[in-house]
């Protein structure tokens, strides 16, 4: 079946199967930027913003973004490596497979909440797993980039 979509900010049609994830679609039309990790909804490195919110794309068949808008991290790039920077600096980006969603529910945090606690900020990232960090750097590399200090 033939779904019609923005892709940030391009409109796409894409034939598809009625059962295929939205995570599968996109690898297949190349976006490479959006990963698998658990294909169980439980990592966050499938992550996109749909009409803005963040989703995982691997528990969203295709058919159901349909006339809506799906944004991955290409749609971010400057703001992706201003992120990108600050993990660096605070050592938080070890193999780097999840900082794609990360940066992408940093944008939508952001744009929700521009001046978030540090446990706003960790609740709002909890759903996105790092197997390689304990998770302490990246809160301060966030904090950083959002400009914020510790409250």
């Amino acid at each position: 079946m033939l779904v019609k979509f923005n892709l940030n900010g391009l409109e796409k049609e894409v034939n598809v199967k009625a059962n295929e994830y939205l995570l599968d679609t996109l690898r297949s039309i190349g976006v490479k930027s959006v990963k698998k990790g658990c294909n169980a909804s439980s990592c966050g490195v499938c992550t996109v913003l749909l009409d803005d919110k963040p989703v995982l794309s691997c528990s969203i068949l295709t058919v159901r973004v349909a006339g809506h808008k799906v944004e991955t991290v290409e749609s971010i790039q400057e703001e992706a490596a201003k992120l990108s920077e600050c993990f660096s600096k605070e050592g938080a980006d070890q193999c780097g497979y999840c900082n794609a969603a990360f940066a992408l529910m940093v944008h939508a945090l952001r744009k929700e909440n521009p001046n978030p606690s540090a446990e706003e900020i960790k609740e709002y990232l909890k759903g996105n797993l790092c197997r390689c960090t304990g998770y302490q750097s990246q809160q301060k590399a966030i904090r950083a980039y959002l400009g914020g200090e510790e409250k």
